[in-house]
């Protein structure tokens, strides 16, 4: 559960946006002041802070200074009243992630809050190199080929400078993490690391993304707007899937490469910017270039350091650790023991030619860990959970559910000794239903609540008994207005 501090000296907008908050199911604290605030972080560094600038005692521009000084790689959202757009802005300059005016529209501060958790998330969970598979973490890049041994010290090797970085390969091959790993062993590790993906981002908005805007730019441009480069300035950007962005950006990413300076949209002036540029495609930009798709001075700006990350077929002594390591890893946040798995299973798995890459290869992992039902993953497994059979691909009746879940129960009475074998298999079911809508909910624990029909702290009660972790993904509110 993220935990989000709100600093506010309006006592009702405080506590209502704290009740929202908790509905959405974060972990909300609160402080009427400045002082209050930077007590609250010192006592325990919250995952998002949300701090409005006018503060009785000191003002927000102070508390801010004095909270970057705590932790540097806390997200800070800026609330602010129209008269004070500028000191938001400044205080974005500063390093916070972001401001909004109030009075507020609710989806926006939702979507807004969702963003700066990510970003938190990247910069503070620690991308882990070619470590042992039962220790690693979600973030971790696995692989002792030699052409990881390349990859790894790649990275060392341009982390400390300043250097443009283009990392190229397929889809689902790290590019994410290789670029996170440079970021964190870079010395801009203590500012700000944005992602943005230029294929998400509808063309229409990706400028304005990026590059902020000026009051009256466009049509519903109501006050200046600061992108996401100046954002970031001090720190790193990372323009995901750069292949897919369109010419007339490219040239403006020239630009800042070139000069270090954009220009918002609507703006007269270049704003100087500090920021490094590392990009990732799965494109081929040499085609896109003969296709006149992609700036040649733009790729060659680009490519001074170069990294290619191996397609999965072509470094296949590294796919028995990757077994182990997703094994491991999913094993543990299923709450299961690891069954391992049969010889024949994996023969078949580095038989398989994986065009998903590491990706598909956990995604599948997962799948013949859940088939397996507690037991070493076979061929069979594998098989399910690489192409799936015909029946499976038709949705399954309550007999077959009925008789696989009665298979399953046989299987886990005979195969374990169990003090409490009746508690033990109810809560395997109910962690299994109770994860299950959390999923289809996004985490929402209110919406699941009333999936199940069951109270809210019925069903937190339930998400602590079973340790059930869940990465809320904030959804779009029905209320207009805050």
């Amino acid at each position: 559960m993220s935990s989000i501090l709100i600093v506010d000296d309006d006592d009702q907008l405080r506590i209502s946006f704290a009740k929202l908050l908790k509905e959405e199911g974060y972990d909300i604290r609160t402080a009427p002041t400045g002082e209050a605030g930077i007590e609250e972080v010192r006592a325990k560094v919250p995952d998002l802070m949300i701090m409005d600038i006018r503060l009785p005692g000191i003002n927000g521009l102070e508390a801010f200074a004095q909270i970057r000084g705590i932790d540097s790689t806390l997200p800070v959202i800026i609330m602010t009243a129209f008269g004070t757009t500028d000191t938001a802005i400044e205080a974005t300059k500063l390093g916070a992630f972001d401001y909004i005016l109030k009075p507020f529209d609710i989806p926006a501060m939702l979507n807004l809050i969702k963003q700066a958790l990510e970003a938190g998330r990247l910069m503070r969970s620690r991308v882990k190199l070619n470590v042992a598979p039962d220790t690693a973490t979600p973030d971790a890049i696995i692989g002792r080929s030699d052409v990881m041994q390349e990859v790894y010290k790649s990275i060392g090797r341009v982390a400390p400078t300043d250097a443009t970085v283009l990392i190229r390969g397929e889809s689902g091959t790290g590019k994410e993490l290789v670029a996170r790993a440079i970021y964190q062993h870079s010395r801009r590790a203590d500012k700000a690391f944005l992602v943005i993906n230029c294929v998400a981002i509808p063309e229409t908005l990706l400028e304005s993304e990026l590059f902020g805007y000026e009051k009256g730019a466009f049509t519903g441009a109501a006050n200046r707007k600061v992108g996401k480069i100046e954002q970031a300035s001090g720190g790193t950007i990372f323009l995901d899937e750069i292949g897919d962005m369109p010419m007339s950006i490219q040239a403006k990413i020239l630009r800042l490469i070139q000069e270090r300076s954009i220009e918002r949209l609507g703006g007269a002036r270049p704003i100087t910017v500090d920021v490094r540029i590392i990009a990732a495609t799965n494109r081929n930009l040499e085609k896109l270039m003969e296709q006149d798709c992609f700036r040649e001075d733009l790729y060659y700006r680009l490519k001074v350091v170069s990294i290619t990350l191996p397609r999965l077929r072509e470094r296949k002594e590294d796919i028995p650790l990757l077994c182990e390591y997703f094994l491991s890893l999913f094993s543990k946040e299923m709450h299961i023991d690891n069954p391992g798995m049969t010889e024949e299973a994996k023969n078949l798995i580095e038989q398989h030619a994986w065009p998903g890459n590491v990706r598909e290869l956990g995604n599948s992992i997962k799948k013949a860990l859940i088939f397996s039902s507690g037991y070493p993953i076979r061929p069979a497994d594998v098989s399910h959970a690489i192409s799936g059979t015909d029946e499976q691909k038709k949705a399954p009746s309550d007999a077959s559910i009925e008789t696989a879940a009665r298979q399953w129960v046989r299987e886990m009475l005979t195969g374990r000794i169990e003090e409490d074998a009746f508690g033990h298999l109810m809560d395997r079911f109910g962690s299994i239903v109770i994860g299950e809508a959390l999923a289809l909910n996004d985490g929402n624990r209110s919406r699941a609540a009333k999936m199940l029909g069951m109270s809210r702290p019925t069903l937190q009660s339930r998400i602590e008994k079973y340790d059930l972790v869940f990465e809320t993904s904030v959804k779009k509110s029905n209320h207009n207005g805050f």
